[in-house]
C-alpha cells in the first residue's frame, strides 16, 4: 500500500469542523455574514468540509470518529498541546501505522472471498476453468474468427461488475464499443478473448492475479475478481489489413508495467 501522507489539504479541511462545545439547539442558526471576508472564510469552511468528508469515506478501517477529530483539532489550534492525548509528532506514524493496518485486513477479507467465491463457481457445469485460473461461460458461440496472437486488434462490447454485482463499466452505456490490441490490456482479457469467434459473447470471471492483483484501478479494489460480459465484434488479427479511422482509446484495463 502506498504510504498515506496527511496533507495540508487534509488538515485544513478538518478545520472547517472545528467549533466550540455548545449545547446543541433544537433548530440551527443561520450565520450573519456581513462582510466579503465573512462570505470567503464561510466558502473555505463548506469546500473543506467537504474534502474531508471525502478523505474520510475513502480511507480503509472507518468510519471514523470526527467528534475525537473535532477534539484534536480544538487543542492544536488554540495550542493547548499540554492535554493532548498523545504528542502530536507521533500523529502520522499511528496514522501510517493503523491504516496499513486496516488496508491489510481489508485486503486478506477481499482474498478470502474471492477463493471462495471461484471455488463454488467452478462447480456450475456451465462454467470452464483454464490453467491460468480464469473461469468462463459462453453466452453465445459465434461462427467468426478468433483474434489469433496478442497482437490482434479486437472491437468489443462489455459490462464489467464486481463479485457484489456493482457494475463500474460498460460500453454499453457509453454507446460506443472499445478497440485495443490484446496484448495491452489486463491478462484475464488477453487469454479470454482469444478463446472468442467473432459473433461470440462470453462471461469471465477473472481472479485479481489476472486482473490488477494488489493495486486496484479507479473504483476496483485490491483483490477483486472481475466479472465480464463481453461481446466480440470484430478482430483483426496482424496479418489482416490495418483497422483504419479514429478509434475509441481503450485505456481503463490497460495492463500495468513493472
Amino acid at each position: 500500500m502506498k504510504k498515506i501522507v496527511l496533507t495540508a489539504a487534509l488538515i485544513a479541511a478538518c478545520a472547517a469542523y472545528t467549533t466550540e462545545a455548545k449545547p446543541k439547539k433544537a433548530k440551527s442558526e443561520t450565520v450573519a455574514l456581513k462582510t466579503a471576508k465573512d462570505s470567503t472564510s464561510y466558502a473555505f469552511g463548506l469546500e473543506f468540509a467537504k474534502s474531508i468528508n471525502q478523505t474520510l469515506s475513502n480511507l480503509p478501517g472507518g468510519p471514523y470518529d470526527k467528534d475525537l477529530l473535532l477534539e484534536a483539532l480544538n487543542k492544536m489550534i488554540k495550542d493547548d498541546t499540554l492535554t493532548l492525548a498523545f504528542p502530536e509528532k507521533n500523529a502520522n506514524e499511528i496514522i501510517q501505522k493503523n491504516l496499513k493496518l486496516a488496508q491489510d485486513a481489508e485486503n486478506q477479507k477481499r482474498m478470502e472471498e474471492q477463493k471462495k467465491f471461484l471455488a463454488e463457481n467452478k462447480k456450475r457445469p456451465e462454467v470452464i476453468e483454464t490453467p491460468s485460473g480464469l473461469q468462463y461461460e459462453v453466452l453465445k458461440m459465434g461462427d467468426g474468427n478468433k483474434p489469433s496472437s496478442p497482437n490482434s486488434r479486437v472491437k468489443v462490447h462489455y459490462v464489467g461488475t464486481l463479485m457484489d454485482g456493482k457494475e463500474f463499466d460498460s460500453s454499453y452505456k457509453r454507446g460506443e464499443p472499445a478497440e485495443f490490441e490484446l496484448k495491452g490490456v489486463i491478462k484475464g482479457w488477453t487469454e479470454g478473448l482469444q478463446l472468442m469467434p467473432v459473433g461470440s459473447k462470453f462471461k469471465f470471471y477473472i481472479p485479481s492475479d489476472l486482473g490488477y492483483g494488489e493495486h486496484g484501478q479507479g473504483p476496483i479494489p485490491a483483490f477483486s475478481t472481475l466479472i465480464f460480459e463481453v461481446e466480440l465484434l470484430d478482430v483483426t488479427n496482424p496479418d489482416q489489413a490495418v483497422i483504419k479511422g479514429e478509434k475509441y482509446q481503450f485505456q481503463q484495463y490497460q495492463r500495468k508495467t513493472e
